[in-house]
């Protein structure tokens, strides 16, 4: 029999928005980090905020757990439920409502996809910086939930630097209007908060002025170290590019042997890739320095993009790689953590040795820029061995992160995979605020339970670890 709310969910949004068949539930019972599974009851997509606010009152009667996903491109385990939760789905909610050039902003639901945004105001002369590497996929929504960064993040600064309001659901169902013109921040709480404050029907983000011109730059260095001091004197000398990402020979490798080749020099131990905008007048001086100091560090070679055409190469090299890394093993661990540009060198050792430890694969491809650093371990989910392995060799790398002077995530979140990990960043004066602020709007834990935050073991054992209940 059919359970009571499933009918209301029904009523709101229309009998096929309302998934429960095994095959439609598989697509939801994990996000990108596929060690973390967990089957949902039910999937709901609502399309308008007046069915958000509905579904969210017949969940809170009740007292059912739900977390709102975007397009599933997290990488955490951020976007999963424990058995009994729902899961709203927000890919209907996938509207720019409306673009202000005057005041370069725009207003759109959090469904919409990243790139879209861009190429919407593209003709006016703008765009949105934030630009993570699943950006042709990845929702609006999502990334104000993670603090989503990428590439262009290092002069433009991460998702919470462009978001300027946001409507937002209460797991009550009701609707409030954070914005920042509010005395309190709400804004700056909820980016970041991994859907654990409430619902996103409605976003504010603030646009940039696309720059006259662009200057893209490839420096191939003989090992990760060469390519991180490049780094480091890039910073040291006051240069401001708008991008420094680095991509280690395993990277390179499989990016040129896959759709996303784009004549990455695959001799190198490392690429440097180095861009730089002209929004002053200035370009030409920056250029000089920028070139000057990649030559100090002895490049194998050093190519400057001639046209739109080969820099769109270039970062289709970038950007595609993770994509790459499927040809190495059936599944990818996808890490993120952050130490000071000064340590890069150090901790990129340590993943190395790491990478013997576990005996698996491992290949890198960071914003160097931030520090933030990617290791995509490659292994077999089917192998229960494997999967224990990547997950402890992550929370070494973490560690040393830690360690280092960093902290666990820069901008893929907390979610399932680092919550355990929690307490060696902070103590537990810390923690408890954290709970507190979170008790206040989510008070019975509905909203995206267990998330970002430390929890019992009993908690967290409502999550399959490694595997779905189903495939057990």
């Amino acid at each position: 029999m059919t359970a009571s709310w499933i009918h209301a969910l029904r009523e709101v949004v229309g009998r096929k928005h309302v998934l429960e068949d095994a095959a439609s539930l598989l697509a939801y019972e994990s996000d990108a980090l596929t060690l973390f599974r967990c089957s949902p009851a039910a999937v709901v997509l609502p399309q308008f905020t007046e069915e958000v606010v509905a579904i969210m009152r017949i969940l809170h009667r009740e007292k059912i757990p739900c977390a709102a996903r975007g397009a599933g491109t997290g990488l955490s385990g951020g976007a999963l439920v424990p058995e009994g939760g729902v899961i709203l789905s927000m890919t209907r909610m996938n509207q720019i409502l409306s673009v202000c050039e005057k005041s370069m902003c725009a207003i759109v639901q959090p469904g919409v996809v990243n790139l879209d945004l861009s190429k919407r105001v593209e003709p006016l002369g703008l765009r949105y910086a934030p630009d993570p590497a699943s950006q042709t996929v990845s929702t609006l929504g999502g990334n104000v939930a993670e603090n989503a960064g990428g590439p262009m993040c290092f002069l433009h600064g991460t998702t919470t630097n462009h978001l300027l309001g946001a409507k937002v659901v209460l797991s009550d169902g009701s609707l409030h209007d954070w914005s920042t013109q509010d005395d309190l921040d709400l804004r700056g709480f909820l980016c970041g908060s991994e859907g654990t404050l409430g619902v996103m029907v409605e976003l504010t983000l603030r646009l940039i002025t696309k720059p006259k011109r662009v200057v893209t730059m490839l420096a191939a260095y003989q090992d990760v170290a060469q390519a991180c001091a490049a780094v480091a004197g890039i910073v040291a000398q006051g240069i401001r590019p708008v991008a420094l990402e680095v991509m280690d020979q395993k990277a390179i490798q499989a990016v040129e042997r896959s759709v996303y080749r784009s004549g990455l020099p695959q001799d190198a131990g490392a690429v440097l890739i180095a861009e730089i905008e002209d929004v002053g007048g200035h370009i030409e001086i920056e250029q000089e320095r920028l070139e000057a100091c990649l030559r100090e560090y002895s490049p194998l070679r050093l190519e400057i993009a001639q046209t739109d055409r080969q820099r769109i190469a270039i970062w289709k090299g970038r950007k595609g790689a993770g994509g790459a890394m499927g040809q190495l093993a059936p599944d990818s661990y996808v890490m993120d953590g952050v130490v000071p540009r000064s340590k890069l060198a150090e901790v990129m050792a340590f993943v190395d040795k790491i990478e013997e430890e576990v005996g698996l694969p491992v290949a890198n491809l960071f914003h160097a820029g931030d520090g933030n650093i990617h290791p995509h371990f490659a292994y077999d989910a089917r192998d229960p061995k494997q999967c224990e392995a990547v997950e402890e060799a992550g929370a070494k790398i973490l560690r040393k992160c830690l360690e280092l002077g960093g902290s666990l995530s820069g901008e893929h979140g907390i979610g399932l995979e680092k919550q355990h990990l929690m307490r060696e960043q902070f103590g537990e004066k810390e923690i408890a605020l954290m709970e507190r602020l979170r008790g206040v709007f989510n008070p019975e834990n509905l909203l995206n339970p267990g998330k970002g935050l430390p929890m019992s073991r009993g908690c967290s054992e409502a999550f399959h670890r490694h595997k779905s209940k189903s495939r057990a």
